[in-house]
């Protein structure tokens, strides 16, 4: 009896093993399906200009406050841990690199795409989660409209292409963090914040930070208009696709990052 048991225990785990791993695979078919429909739909008219530049508005202008707000505040806590530290070893001019190289090759771009996907994101999965729920997409090809052109392709170039443009502000911002609290608050000498700045960060190391985030807008801004498009089950499906726009959206996040990192410093 024991054995029995044993033995159905190991199916089900088994079982629900596999099941995970088919249900990954098909995800990711999926996506990249979607991909290449996004792809095709990006350079086959009809061209709607009004309808790209209303998405990239809500990406990149709807998000300016937030980075702001995040990024003055994580450049300060940085500059403010990296001189705490650094003082232990009589080395607390070197926080202005050790801040712009820090923002520059990963807290830029991770904190954005992240900030995307839970503001933008999180709208996106939404949006179009109420728009199937609603019939909304259904009419938009009985009309003889690709929904995927109309809807989907505007969100994931707009989110691609404002991603680094935030990228450069949230750097700049959370640069400016760390100036305050190295020069007002810890009177550290304001030319050795600068020099260390230009002497450990090189153009490399922004251009690095840049690609990273243009791919992870693109795959972020991807998952989240893919789950609000196939959304399934009224009001309830609708706030389980956002949820899950947001939750598989940070786990890609940190994924790309590290395979990412890896390439680049390669």
């Amino acid at each position: 009896m024991e054995r029995e048991k044993k033995e159905h225990a190991i199916v089900r785990f088994y079982g629900r093993l596999l099941s995970g791993m088919a249900a990954l695979f098909a995800e990711i078919g999926e996506l990249t399906i979607l991909a290449g429909q996004v792809l095709y739909w990006l350079v086959r008219p009809p061209y709607r200009g009004r309808v790209f530049l209303e998405s990239m508005y809500f990406v990149g202008v709807g998000t300016i406050f937030i980075v702001f707000l995040v990024g003055s505040f994580t450049g300060a806590v940085f500059a403010l841990q990296s001189i705490i530290g650094l003082e232990m070893f009589g080395a607390e001019n070197m926080v202005g690199g050790l801040v712009g190289y820090a923002f520059a090759t990963e807290m830029a771009p991770v904190f954005t795409a992240l900030l995307l996907t839970a503001r933008a994101g999180s709208a996106m999965a939404t949006e179009l989660g109420t728009m199937r729920v609603t019939d909304q997409i259904d009419a938009l090809a009985t009309m003889g409209i690709s929904p995927t052109q109309y809807l989907v392709t505007p969100r994931v170039f707009a989110c691609t292409v404002m991603a680094p443009v935030l990228c450069m502000l949230f750097n700049f911002l959370g640069i400016g963090g760390g100036y305050v609290i190295c020069i007002i608050i810890r009177d550290l000498d304001p030319g050795v914040f600068q020099d260390t700045i230009s002497y450990w960060v090189d153009p490399e190391d922004i251009t690095s930070g840049l690609i990273k985030v243009t791919v992870l807008g693109f795959f972020v801004s991807l998952i989240a208009c893919r789950r609000g498009f196939f959304a399934t089950g009224g009001a309830a499906g609708v706030g389980q696709a956002t949820t899950k726009a947001v939750v598989h959206g940070f786990v890609v996040i940190f994924i790309l990052d590290y395979f990412l990192t890896s390439l680049l410093q390669a």
